[in-house]
């Protein structure tokens, strides 16, 4: 096996799929010629055609439109939408169409499409290429939210998405693209979605996190490992629908949960996790739940973006806040 970084997982796993499966097609701004922005389909044209592979319109609203056409009559479109903060042109045709139509055709018509966009801060770009949102996908019934952290989550977890038979929005960490590199074998073999997947065991304390903030939350859990500090950390992975039980089954063991976050605060998925541990936990809880988001305002430009971003420093303060309450 090769090792990859996160970015060559998502081209293997296009490249598997529109190999194997004649119904995939892959469209988005720039994506064909040029490969796309961070060259997630680099060469994905040249080797399977610009029928298959195609650029589009830079228009965002026209690329998620075009989707459910295509879904509705029996192909698997997999777009791409350039940026995350660009995608509210889209939101009409994502919200209004893509995640109703199964329900709205009483299941005569389902929609097998993926929305890919990149995610998140830092790499010293402005707002709109910056933004964590995925609260807002996961409001809308019908759409399946899917974030990986790691190239071998990125390969499993997008070939799944692909042959998924409803809408699934796929936020893919642009921090992590290059971050690091991992053996994956291209062999096909989709990881499930719909779980979260437990990266360590420990007994003291719950860190639940997902996306790029995987990275500092597991340095946490190592630094907190020197000071004999064991940590259960679970990757959400599918932000909806979301594995609560996985979660709590922590919670009952180590009755103190830190939840971390790039997104804001209020409304987050983070809070969304911490009421469900209020319902069904509160009497295994030893401290109340923390959240380490960021914070409630426009993601900042490069000079203030690691003060935005939560650091290992804050979910260590975190866990000794929980620790320390009683």
């Amino acid at each position: 096996m090769t090792a990859i970084t996160l970015i060559e997982a998502v081209n293997k796993a296009l490249a598997y799929e529109l190999e194997h499966d004649p119904n995939v097609v892959v469209y988005g701004e720039d994506v064909g010629v040029n490969g796309g922005v961070f060259r997630a389909t680099d060469g994905l044209a040249k080797s399977f055609g610009e029928h298959r592979v195609k650029d589009s319109p830079l228009a965002e609203n026209l690329i998620a439109g075009l989707a459910v056409g295509m879904s509705a009559m029996g192909l698997k479109p997999v777009a791409e939408i350039q940026f995350l903060g660009f995608i509210y042109a889209a939101l009409d045709q994502i919200i209004s169409h893509a995640s109703r139509l199964r329900n709205r055709t009483r299941g005569r018509l389902s929609c097998p499409m993926v929305i890919r966009t990149p995610y998140g801060a830092g790499i010293h770009a402005p707002e709109h290429h910056s933004e964590s949102i995925e609260a807002m996908f996961a409001h809308v019934p019908g759409l399946r939210v899917v974030i990986p952290s790691s190239p071998s989550r990125a390969y499993g977890l997008l070939l799944a998405a692909i042959r998924d038979p409803d809408p699934v929005i796929f936020l893919e960490p642009t921090r992590v693209y290059r971050l690091m590199k991992e053996e994956v074998e291209d062999n096909g073999e989709a990881l499930p979605l719909d779980v979260c997947f437990q990266l360590r065991e420990g007994n003291d304390v719950t860190l639940v996190s997902w996306g790029a903030m995987m990275h500092e939350t597991l340095q946490a859990a190592d630094e907190l490992a020197k000071n004999g500090i064991t940590a259960d950390v679970i990757d959400v992975a599918t932000i909806k629908p979301l594995d609560i039980n996985t979660i709590l089954n922590s919670v009952h063991k180590t009755g103190r949960c830190v939840i971390v976050q790039e997104s804001v605060s209020t409304c987050s998925v983070g809070s969304e996790i911490s009421a469900l541990i209020a319902e069904n936990a509160l009497t295994s809880l030893m401290a109340p739940v923390v959240r380490v988001s960021g914070y409630d305002t426009i993601v900042p430009l490069y000079k203030l973006e690691k003060t935005y971003l939560p650091s290992k420093q804050r979910i260590l303060t975190a866990v000794q806040q929980v620790l320390e309450f009683a």
